[in-house]
């Protein structure tokens, strides 16, 4: 990415920055602050609203091991966002952590710092004269406020809290009980193994129903749960277009159901238009994506003739741009590419792509068409004839190649041993890291076979046999696959990989 501070300082000399930053969708703030780096947003949150604070707190602090995966608490990034905050002011900060979520709160605090009161805790004599030793303090970072002793957990936030806690005993006593409390419940040490139950400990039961909560509000607000995309992408993988018509998507139509059913909110009002066209503007130079996932193609777009189907379909139903919608961000929540997450952009035009090629590959036995079945009638086409065929078009030129060198030779054999075990499920994208091995014979091959042996498949230029001599190998240099011309392409250049392997 760009460098993006010099157009973002114009917004951070605003005159008018106070009445602009409060008046941000909470998804354009958040590209702002990852425009500039959250280390140097203090001025901005410092203008920002609770309720902002809770949409992009959201997002931000909850991260996925892999593309795709589910995605947990992050306790470091939490306390990172909290020493922002306060460098912004501390009064200002309290104010605004008061008013979040208490449970995310306490868990954020928690994940720092153990929490003790202090009487439980200090050394004291019985009446028979008995001295009993109090907890033994650690040799980390230890405090004392409002009768609680703390320890560290972690130390890169140490300081911040310890300055949020101290402000909040003195100004929010009421509000500094409620999470202290909150945090003794969940500084408890290991619970005892209770026979056969495998019982969560309170600590990670309450990152549980956190969890469960915010995927609650994110569906309301159209975002997808990764478990939710990884299970419609599955149920696309078992389409079966030699029947009759399915009744569509489960999976998606709870999603529309829970969507109609959310309650109505009362949104800000907008900014004024030369501050919106400003931020926007700022957004572009940083090379941020501006706009959520892009609607159909209109008219007077380009490539009409690459995604014809799917232009003629936006101009007569009303639906697909919603529809279009949840297909972007179902492969954002659940999807990779190159081994990375899409962004925004990407998955907008992977949608447009998929839903072009299972247009075009629509049974004439099925009379009423519909994008989100479009899209599972290309993403099957896209798993059957370039993914397992790409598969197994390798394996078979693998099993013909013997190489001198017997460290090179383990590696091709261990690659088509994975891809046997993966092509038997269905998933032979997950042999991708084993894919190393051929770069070894053929640069050009693997970068191909990369983009294609992939739960995305794309069209890698490395497939143009006029451009191989010469061709800079770089991963990101695809485009989607969005007609029957570019699985032939694909075929093509298929066969005649066991020649290029072997040249």
């Amino acid at each position: 990415m760009a460098n993006s501070h010099g157009p973002l300082e114009r917004l951070l000399h605003a005159p008018n920055l106070p009445s602009i930053v409060p008046r941000l969708e909470p998804e354009i703030l958040q590209r702002v602050i990852y425009a500039y780096g959250l280390e140097d947003s203090a001025e901005l949150l410092a203008h920002a609203t609770p309720e902002q604070l809770a949409r992009v707190l959201d997002t931000d602090v909850w991260r996925a091991p892999q593309p795709g995966g589910d995605e947990a608490f992050d306790p470091d990034r939490f306390g990172l966002w909290l020493t922002v905050l306060m460098q912004s002011g501390a009064a200002n900060a309290a104010g605004k952590l008061a008013a979040l979520d208490i449970d995310l709160m306490v868990a954020g605090v928690a994940s720092h710092i153990a929490v003790f009161d202090a009487a439980a805790a200090a050394s004291y004599t019985t009446l028979d004269g008995e001295h009993v030793a109090g907890r033994p303090l650690h040799d980390g970072l230890t405090y004392e406020v409002g009768g609680y002793s703390i320890e560290a957990r972690r130390n890169s936030a140490w300081d911040p809290i310890v300055e949020l806690l101290v402000l909040l005993e003195e100004e929010r006593p009421d509000y500094f009980q409620r999470v202290m409390r909150g945090c003794v419940r969940l500084s408890n040490g290991v619970r005892e193994p209770d026979g056969p139950n495998e019982l969560l400990d309170d600590r990670e039961q309450d990152l549980l129903d956190l969890g469960l909560d915010r995927e609650a509000r994110r569906e309301q607000r159209g975002y997808i749960a990764p478990a939710q995309a990884r299970a419609f992408f599955k149920e696309t993988r078992s389409l079966r277009v030699d029947t009759e018509a399915p009744p569509g998507s489960a999976i998606a139509g709870a999603y529309f159901r829970a969507i109609e059913s959310a309650p109505l909110t009362t949104q800000r009002d907008a900014p004024a238009a030369p501050d919106v066209a400003m931020v926007f503007e700022l957004l572009e130079q940083a090379e941020l994506p501006t706009s959520r996932p892009r609607a159909l193609l209109g008219a007077a777009d380009a490539q009409p003739s690459v995604l014809s189907f799917v232009q003629t379909y936006g101009a007569t139903h009303a639906t697909g741009e919603q529809e279009l919608a949840y297909l972007a961000n179902t492969l954002l929540a659940g999807c990779s590419i190159q081994g990375r997450p899409l962004t925004v952009r990407e998955g907008s035009d992977c949608a447009l792509a998929v839903c072009n090629l299972g247009l075009e590959n629509w049974p004439s036995h099925w009379p009423v068409r519909d994008l989100i079945t479009a899209f599972q009638i290309g993403w099957k086409i896209l798993h059957r004839d370039v993914c397992m065929y790409a598969a197994r078009h390798l394996n078979e030129a693998l099993c013909a190649i013997r190489c001198s060198d017997r460290d090179t030779q383990l590696r091709l054999d261990g690659l088509r041993r994975g891809l046997v075990r993966h092509l038997k499920d269905g998933v032979p994208w997950r042999a991708g890291e084993a894919l190393d091995a051929i770069l070894i014979l053929d640069a050009v091959c693997w970068v191909a076979m990369r983009a294609l042996i992939a739960e995305c498949p794309v069209l890698h230029t490395a497939l143009d046999a006029s451009r191989r001599a010469g061709l800079t190998v770089d991963p990101a240099d695809f485009q989607f696959i969005s007609q029957n011309r570019h699985i032939q392409i694909v075929h093509e250049f298929l066969a005649r990989l066991p020649s290029l392997l072997a040249e």
